[in-house]
């Protein structure tokens, strides 16, 4: 670990990767609040980073002191299901570029997003990130988060060797307004309020969702979640993994119960068992991260349930 002073990005070019996505758009407001007045950020439309031509020409013209490497090509379960080959080279060949080019040029500080995917499928609850290599991950994401967790191979070997500084988190499930809403790739809890809130505008009496409900997961309100991204940008320079969540877990039947509720919904739950439920649980020890960041999640989960809901609507509605 490293002391910083108080404005450690400011006269720093940083590039956010992903920096107009989901996490990206709130850890850049969150940068420039930290006094960060040089952000810049590649498009996939000016530069696909899974080819080592366009890295080389981000690096080359972007010249920055710190990446956050936040892109990745993801979904909920269907979406992995569709996409295992894709998924693991896209992901494992933006971090392969995206590193190794950090190294020949003395990058300052790579970030690296990771993903709890990268847990072993029967991993004991709560995750604790010394779990991370005993056994196998959920099968139906397993080349997404084998292909995160090689970047985090990947930036140990490279401190180890080159002396690249950089820091390695763990995310879990994250949500909150300006989350992606599309069924076909969405994740959990937009895809539900999405459900929700157009079942109560068009009076749908029903809605159906997958698996058995059995499954429990942990979520984490995206500003919580870049706040700790930040944070171990700020403090940290070795990659040990650090886990970013709430070590609160919630049944799915019980979460979508309470997003019902909430958006006010009152038809009938259907549950289709014929599809999968996915890993059977997840819920974080986050105690590295109050330990090494002095970071701990600060906003209730209904309290960013209902700010997501109303997001949502607002746009529903708009």
């Amino acid at each position: 670990m490293t002391s910083t002073s108080a404005q450690p990005f400011r006269g720093k070019r940083i590039v956010v990767t992903g920096g107009v996505g989901f996490l990206g758009r709130v850890l850049v407001d969150k940068l420039k609040a930290r006094g960060a007045d040089e952000i810049l950020i590649p498009l996939q439309k000016d530069f696909d980073l899974t080819t080592e031509a366009a890295v080389v020409r981000m690096y080359d013209t972007m010249k920055p002191d710190v990446v956050f490497h936040l892109a990745a090509e993801v979904g909920g379960i269907g979406a992995n299901m569709k996409n295992p080959g894709r998924y693991f080279y896209a992901n494992m060949a933006m971090a392969l570029h995206l590193i190794e080019h950090a190294r020949q040029r003395n990058l300052g500080k790579f970030v690296q997003v990771g993903t709890i995917c990268a847990y072993p499928k029967f991993t004991p609850v709560p995750f604790q990130e010394s779990e991370l290599w005993n056994g196998y991950p959920e099968e139906t994401n397993a080349p997404y988060g084998i292909a995160k967790k090689a970047a985090m191979v990947m930036l140990d070997a490279y401190q180890r060797q080159y002396g690249l500084k950089s820091t390695y988190v763990l995310p879990v499930n994250l949500y909150g307004p300006g989350d992606n809403f599309n069924l076909d790739t969405s994740h959990v809890i937009p895809a539900l309020v999405r459900k929700c809130v157009e079942a109560v505008t068009t009076k749908t009496d029903h809605i159906e969702c997958w698996g058995t409900g059995s499954a429990s997961r942990e979520f984490l309100y995206v500003d919580d979640a870049a706040e700790g991204l930040i944070r171990a940008a700020e403090v940290l320079d070795t990659p040990e993994p650090i886990n970013l969540g709430t070590g609160m877990e919630i049944t799915i039947k019980n979460l979508v119960t309470l997003i019902a509720k909430l958006s006010g919904f009152t038809g009938e739950i259907r549950w289709n068992s014929s599809k999968p439920d996915g890993q059977p649980r997840r819920c974080l020890n986050v105690e590295r991260a109050a330990k090494l960041l002095g970071w701990r999640a600060q906003v209730g989960f209904e309290d960013g349930l209902k700010r997501t809901i109303e997001w949502y609507r607002g746009q529903h509605n708009a």
